[in-house]
């Protein structure tokens, strides 16, 4: 006899029983977690039976309330994360769905504006709209001064999103002049941060470093060949997290043997898909459920399923480091490893600039310096020898541009 049928649900939550179990069960929970949810049902109807409430007669605030008073008794299914599939069931989701930002006026118009003019990622874009709606909430654009833009970079605080955050800033600025709401161009008030360009070596990963990354994935398992195939699209391709986790089931063209990449700021690219990661991708979809109504390449291993977000596709990486031995380094560290890979085996820096998506090739000009063997052609040699030393150096050295006095 399964568990979840040995779970019963009495009080007012009582007729919801068999929906909400079949609901469950079409989105692919185990039949442990289906119990689980059953158990979370029963605990809340007993609580609205000792209150004399019906589902009708919730409120934002009675779910805190009953959160609250299981945190103290219970340490599983605590969050409104947790109640969302009862209330859905219910009809009731609004009650724990996130409270949309305030976007009306400047913020409605500046949302446009990044959607349509800077065509900004939905990640990128959310964190550029709350940034916005801070600056905003109580302030007159018209009215705004470079006092207050200094003190509102001062609460930003420090940390490694600071720079994030002063890009975000100078954005919303930039647009609150240029769209007439402020009449002086106050993105100058703006610090910078200080940083010194590509004077860091990429961090790829030796052949070995590889080969434990990849052997770190249990393809014996279906989340095993799901991150198998993750880390192959990013070891061999380059892509970005966020690349992997865009790509969709009709990305994949096997009849010529390619995969559209949907890069950033909404650019589609086409590349050749390697047999090794055409085989890597072909086992996780011989295992991934087919039932399900998600056209997203990869999905997370547990119900409810859903598309991997980028999030998931760092900590795959991440972990596949870990369990390799490199205690530094996540999913961006297999694209440099991608790249370093190329340039050793002869591609030149403008078709590791095409495969990586780069828009300017300075960006790949990085990898020039892990390129010893062009490198030691363009070293040149110091002179050795005390009779011969003066003599070479004298010839290197440059004339005084002042004269002989």
């Amino acid at each position: 006899m399964k568990v979840s049928a040995r779970v019963h649900v009495l009080g007012p939550l009582s007729a919801y029983r068999a929906g909400f179990a079949a609901m469950l069960s079409d989105r692919g929970y185990t039949d442990l977690s289906l119990a689980n949810q059953l158990r979370l049902a029963a605990h809340f109807s007993r609580w609205l039976e000792k209150r004399h409430l019906n589902a009708q007669d919730l409120t934002p605030d009675l779910v805190d309330r009953y959160l609250a008073g299981r945190r103290r008794t219970r340490a599983h299914l605590t969050s409104r994360r947790a109640l969302a599939p009862l209330l859905e069931c219910l009809g009731l989701a609004a009650l724990v769905a996130p409270q949309p930002r305030r976007c009306d006026g400047v913020l409605a118009r500046y949302s446009v504006y990044l959607v349509e003019e800077r065509t900004l990622t939905p990640p990128v874009r959310a964190r550029y709209e709350a940034t916005a709606d801070t600056l905003l909430r109580g302030r007159d654009p018209a009215s705004m001064t470079p006092q207050d833009v200094i003190s509102f970079v001062r609460g930003l605080g420090g940390g490694p999103g600071l720079a994030i955050e002063l890009s975000a800033l100078r954005a919303v600025l930039r647009y609150l002049h240029i769209s007439g709401e402020t009449s002086v161009p106050l993105v100058s008030v703006v610090p910078s941060m200080p940083g010194w360009r590509k004077t860091s070596l990429p961090k790829g990963l030796a052949a070995p470093q590889v080969r434990a990354v990849l052997a770190s994935a249990d393809r014996r398992t279906t989340t095993g060949r799901r991150d198998y195939a993750v880390l192959l699209l990013m070891l061999r391709l380059g892509l970005r997290a966020c690349e992997v986790a865009a790509l969709t089931l009709d990305d994949v063209d096997w009849v010529i043997g390619e995969i559209v990449v949907h890069g950033k700021g909404g650019g589609l690219s086409r590349l050749p898909l390697p047999t090794d990661v055409g085989e890597a991708l072909a086992g996780w979809l011989r295992r991934r459920r087919r039932d399900l109504a998600i056209r997203a390449l990869f999905v997370t291993s547990r119900a409810p399923y859903r598309p991997t977000s980028a999030q998931v596709i760092r900590g795959i990486g991440a972990r596949a480091l870990r369990s390799a031995g490199v205690s530094v380094g996540g999913g961006h560290r297999l694209r440099h490893t991608a790249a370093t890979q190329m340039l050793r085996r002869g591609a030149s820096l403008s078709e590791i600039a095409h495969v990586l998506r780069h828009r300017h090739v300075d960006t790949t000009a990085i990898y020039a310096k892990v390129d010893r063997t062009t490198l030691r052609g363009v070293v040149q040699p110091w002179p050795t020898g005390y009779e011969y030393e003066h003599a070479a150096l004298r010839k290197l050295a440059q004339p005084w541009p002042g004269g002989v006095l």
